[in-house]
């Protein structure tokens, strides 16, 4: 089973104790937005793998914001005396700030570089911590056969993007020489080693100079010409590099220490030791390699390995030279396993028990690799062909999505989506009629007792709180950020999944995997509250999720998740033009340890519900503050004194009853100061957060609508004649429907690269994107009901079928969360900078 990187921490060991106020001095200073008066700052070690001693910084909010956390990964050089060129952590700042600057390649980001050895007693940098797996076993244990394939394939395509680096494009053209490289690493390593079994230390073994006589007679031609060249990560291997929390990709490579230019074969030779030799492991005598001990279901052989690698690097296949890549990269292994035992001894490495048997292990390195030399094959003479076409078709056709090009969702979507629709066919739509029934009738406005049991089904069937995102993607670099599931389990749970209920978080989904889901609940109006993925609560809970602080998710949001009560979002005011919220006049007054409240609110979706207990409100609290700095958020128990529900309003005649639209007053009400959501003047900060993601599941059920009407469009031209043939045999019919279909399929695909866009580059960068979304689908909804609602006839606009409702909720969302007119500026602005570009 993989780890948890949150997991692999121990305590601070005695000899790698930091000066902590000299370290928070620093950060303060240097690191971006960090927290200047933390209520809590704590430092813990990672125990696993690396030689380079490397930390967890955790450190709590400030203000009104003291539980958030942030995270923070420190990496310095060992204590004591070193080999000189060893642990030279600013050529790993340099690297990974390169990469990360200018390239997609998976790594974390880094904030400083400190060559100040007075502050924690070496030099040390500062980078982002990233909350995903690491597989340390390479059989991976617990993991499904399908799993196993893809995670081999993720690494090797990780490590085939690293290699396609342009170095001299991300200014790492002098990294390193390109020519000879084999040539001057077994000169160095030897050296090394050498060093490392000098009097006084662990004794040499003669066999290590037999490898090095053969590995110098036998260097590849390819190595003096600098062919193979570019960067190389230098200890390459499955279990330095972190997957995203459920996905099996890859979000970070880890440990640059040995990283600089040359050939990059060893890169590749030294990813394949799994199957030669188990290096992870803390028994005295090294496991045998997968070739060996048998490969696990689903993990591919080293050859389609290698065909992996190949395929996506563009690399030629190495036949001919893999004798000497592996024999290198297993002494070169051994040589720094000799160092880590000699350090272990002097009491300065970081490995653990692992540096303890490092020194038996080099000397199964060196027998392994003697061994491996006087093998008469290695590899074939051309890859597995039927291997490749077999990937090749599988990446054409099921992986494209979890590399962020094509629209095909993944396997596990796939079920989620077929698991939906059953539920929906099997459970929502033979009770629409009844939900129908109880919403014209004089009950209009209680529940049907049915919901809650379906609400309990979907729970049971993991079908709950899906719209919760479990990562986000920044521009360049594709990293996790700790935020909204991840925020909230930190500060209810601290960090545990213990206790916590089926989907009690979501299911980890991106915006763009939800997108998929989302459409289907959108076939009809009620389904997704089902599923607790309705609006507005789902706007409300990701406010709470990302800005949230620990009392008021406790109070709001654990019984929002659990589907205890629902919410209702006061912005909308019938006075001043909405559109632009800084018009809005609604006035919350700070008075002592409480706010008052003052304004006229309406189109406050979901107030008439009987189950609705808060409200967020977003009103003036500084009338003076710059224009977007006067507005703030506050949390409001519904019951509370002095607010008073005017009227349901209609939508076409619609009231929408049981859920409801209302105007509402708020007549000096008073509530607890505690309620203000991150503090005054952050209301349209945290409006912008929200209506990304809001924008965007709009979009998606829109798809959803648009998709019932044509399914009931098409079975009504099926079954309906007129003027002697059905419907579906007019040439006027036929042409309309498939401009229908052309224009949904469009704009679906619009509305899925603007969830890839919202998941990779954030808010800010994709509201272009967003914009188009927005505009296009209710248009189009629009279009594709009203040819529904023709071919049906006077029963089309009836309330007998579901299409006026549909028709009333899509022209409705020409307005709600932003009409047309403003996201249309916000396209033609951004045209024009793009052109002036």
């Amino acid at each position: 089973m993989a780890k948890r990187t949150s997991d692999l921490v121990v305590e601070v060991k005695d000899d790698n104790q930091l000066n902590l106020n000299a370290l928070f001095g620093y950060l303060s200073k240097h690191v971006p937005n960090f927290p200047l008066s933390p209520s809590n700052f704590s430092i813990s070690q990672f125990g696993h793998g690396q030689s380079n001693p490397t930390f967890l910084i955790k450190v709590n909010g400030t203000g009104t914001d003291t539980d958030s956390i942030k995270h923070y990964v420190l990496r310095k050089k060992p204590p004591g005396k070193l080999l000189q060129s060893a642990h030279a952590v600013d050529r790993e700042f340099q690297v990974l700030k390169a990469l990360g600057d200018h390239t997609q390649v998976p790594v974390p980001k880094t904030f400083c570089l400190c060559m100040d050895p007075t502050i924690i007693g070496t030099e040390f940098y500062i980078m982002e911590f990233l909350q995903g797996r690491i597989f340390i076993d390479p059989k991976l244990p617990g993991v499904a056969p399908q799993r196993r394939r893809e995670i081999y394939r993720s690494t090797a395509k990780v490590l085939a993007a690293l290699h396609s680096v342009n170095v001299d494009a991300i200014g790492l053209g002098k990294f390193g020489r390109r020519d000879n490289y084999c040539t001057r690493q077994i000169e160095r390593w030897a050296k090394q080693y050498v060093a490392s079994t000098a009097e006084g230390k662990p004794k040499s073994n003669p066999k290590m100079f037999h490898l090095i006589d053969w590995l110098r007679n036998n260097i590849p031609s390819e190595d003096s010409s600098g062919a193979t060249s570019g960067i190389v990560h230098g200890d390459f291997r499955i279990d330095n590099v972190v997957f995203h929390p459920i996905e099996d990709r890859v979000i970070g490579i880890l440990d640059w220490e040995l990283s600089t230019l040359g050939n990059q074969m060893t890169d590749v030779a030294y990813s394949c030791m799994p199957y030669l030799v188990n290096l992870n492991t803390a028994k005295d005598e090294l496991s045998e390699g997968l070739e060996v001990s048998g490969i696990p279901e689903g993990i591919p052989s080293q050859e389609e390995f290698l065909a992996d690698y190949c395929s996506a690097s563009g690399k030629p296949w190495p036949a001919a030279q893999w004798k000497f890549y592996v024999a290198f990269g297993l002494f070169r292994g051994a040589s720094i396993y000799t160092g880590v035992y000699n350090r272990w001894l002097m009491g300065n490495a970081s490995g653990g028990d692992r540096a303890r048997v490092a020194g038996s292990h080099a000397n199964g390195l060196i027998d392994t690799a003697l061994a491996f030399i006087t093998r008469e094959f290695v590899l074939p003479v051309r890859p597995p062909s039927d291997y490749r076409a077999q990937s090749e078709n599988e990446r054409g056709t099921q992986g494209l999505l979890e590399q962020g090009g094509r629209f095909v969702p993944n396997q596990r979507v796939v079920e989620l989506r077929n698991k939906l629709r059953k539920f929906m066919e099997d459970h929502i739509f033979p009770m629409e009629k009844e939900f129908n029934k109880l919403a014209h009738s004089s009950a209009r406005w209680t529940i049907h007792p049915e919901e809650e049991r379906l609400k309990e089904l979907a729970k049971s069937e993991g079908l709950w709180n899906l719209f919760i995102p479990g990562y986000s993607l920044k521009t360049h670099v594709h990293f996790l950020q700790l935020e909204s599931a991840a925020r909230a389990r930190e500060l209810l749970f601290g960090g545990s999944d213990s206790g916590l209920s089926n989907n009690f978080l979501g299911a980890g989904l991106s915006n763009l995997e939800y997108g998929y889901l989302c459409e289907i609940m959108g076939r009809c109006g009620w389904a997704p509250q089902v599923f607790n993925c309705g609006a507005p609560d789902t706007g409300n809970m990701e406010v709470l999720l990302r800005y949230g602080n620990k009392e008021q998710q406790q109070e709001w949001l654990v019984p929002l998740l659990e589907g205890k009560i629902r919410s209702g979002f006061a912005m909308t005011e019938p006075q001043v033009a909405s559109s632009d919220a800084t018009n809005i006049e609604c006035s919350i007054k700070r008075q002592g340890d409480s706010y008052i409240i003052n304004g006229v609110k309406w189109w406050t979706s979901g107030a008439m519900d009987p189950r609705c207990k808060l409200l967020i409100v977003m009103g003036k609290t500084d009338f003076t503050a710059p224009k977007h700095k006067q507005q703030s958020m506050i949390l409001v128990d519904i019951n509370t004194p002095g607010i008073k529900i005017v009227r349901p309003l209609t939508v076409f005649g619609f009231d929408d009853a049981p859920h409801g639209h209302a105007e509402i007053v708020f007549d000096n009400v008073r509530v607890p100061a505690k309620n203000i959501l991150l503090g005054e003047g952050r209301g349209f900060e945290i409006a912008q957060g929200r209506l990304g993601p809001g924008r965007l599941h709009h979009c998606m059920r829109l798809i959803g609508m648009a998709e019932r009407a044509m399914q009931i469009m098409v079975e009504r031209a099926l079954s309906r004649k007129a003027f002697g043939k059905y419907i579906a045999q007019h040439g006027s019919f036929l042409s309309d429907m498939a401009k229908c279909r052309i224009e949904l399929e469009s704009t679906r695909l619009l509305v899925l690269e603007a969830a890839d866009q919202l998941d990779r580059l954030g808010n800010k960068k994709a509201r272009g994107i967003l914009a188009m979304a927005k505009v296009a689908a209710p248009n189009m909804a629009l279009k594709v009901i009203d040819m529904a609602m023709q071919v049906h006839g006077a029963a089309g606009v009836s309330s007998d079928i579901v299409l006026a409702h549909l028709w009333a909720g899509a022209r409705t969302l020409r307005i709600a969360d932003g009409p047309d007119e403003v996201h249309l500026g916000t396209i033609g602005k951004l045209e024009l900078q793009r052109a002036k570009l």
